[in-house]
């Protein structure tokens, strides 16, 4: 039976900042429990007077919880919005809902939040600075401070909507994460033609005709090489598993013998 919400937008952006503060508490037991505990114990003391609720309710906090720290806020505050409706009988559900939407969500955030989205902004903003164009810094600082809002506002957007969270974006996940997949690719496939930088300076002879490579392959199709130079980074990369560090060296290396032999040209 529902008990009468108490926490108000001022206690879920308290939440959502102490989730910052204490994303670093981990342990391999219980995973990110211990920063989701911390994150919500002032806003459990204040649903719960009674000592022994607080106790059972930080208890359950206290339970395995592991997502990706982007999305966790929006986790967080759909099991407030359960638990803050249903008290200390909802306990056994928050966990529940906790482990059964943790996973589906911690993969949409890896996809959108660690790859997706600093991709396409950070492309861009290095491609205008590589042009000389100083807004590129103030546009990922611009991301930066929009995606830090958002992650506040998060515990807010899940407590109002609790475990109709999962009526309302089921289907919607789904087509959300498709259109984030075509945009990203999109704008990185864009870029890779005014973004990577790659030339031949090799020449065919023949009697007194002499062709320059590179025009022959820009008659074919412009920025060929870049567009191949990449696709043969992420087979390695993807197939091979050769890790992003030592690809780095390689295509260092690569360049230099390159261009000390004369095959890549600037």
């Amino acid at each position: 039976m529902s008990k009468g919400k108490v926490l108000t937008k001022k206690d879920c952006r308290t939440a959502a900042k102490r989730w910052l503060i204490g994303i670093s508490t981990f342990n391999y037991e219980t995973q990110l429990a211990p920063s989701y505990a911390f994150a919500v114990y002032p806003l459990l003391r204040k649903m719960y007077p009674d000592d022994e609720d607080f106790k059972a309710s930080l208890l359950n906090a206290m339970r395995y919880y592991n997502t990706m720290p982007w999305i966790s806020p929006f986790v967080m505050g759909a099991a407030l919005g359960i638990e803050d409706d249903g008290g200390v009988e909802s306990l056994e559900a928050v966990n529940n809902f906790k482990v059964g939407i943790m996973g589906p969500l911690a993969g949409i955030g890896d996809t959108i939040g660690w790859a997706m989205i600093p991709t396409i902004f950070g492309s861009i903003a290095a491609s205008m600075g590589m042009q000389g164009n100083p807004l590129g810094i103030f546009l990922w600082a611009a991301f930066t401070f929009a995606f830090l809002a958002v992650r506040i506002l998060e515990v807010e957007w899940g407590y109002n909507m609790g475990i109709n969270v999962v009526t309302k974006l089921g289907k919607q996940i789904t087509v959300f994460t498709e259109a984030c997949s075509v945009l990203g690719l999109t704008v990185v496939g864009s870029l890779i033609s005014s973004v990577v930088k790659l030339q031949t300076g090799i020449t065919y002879t023949n009697g007194d005709v002499t062709m320059k490579v590179q025009e022959l392959l820009d008659g074919v199709m412009p920025s060929l090489l870049p567009v191949a130079a990449v696709a043969l980074i992420y087979y390695f990369m993807n197939k091979k598993k050769v890790k992003m560090t030592h690809m780095i060296l390689i295509i260092i290396i690569l360049s230099w013998i390159g261009a000390a032999c004369g095959i890549f040209t600037a």
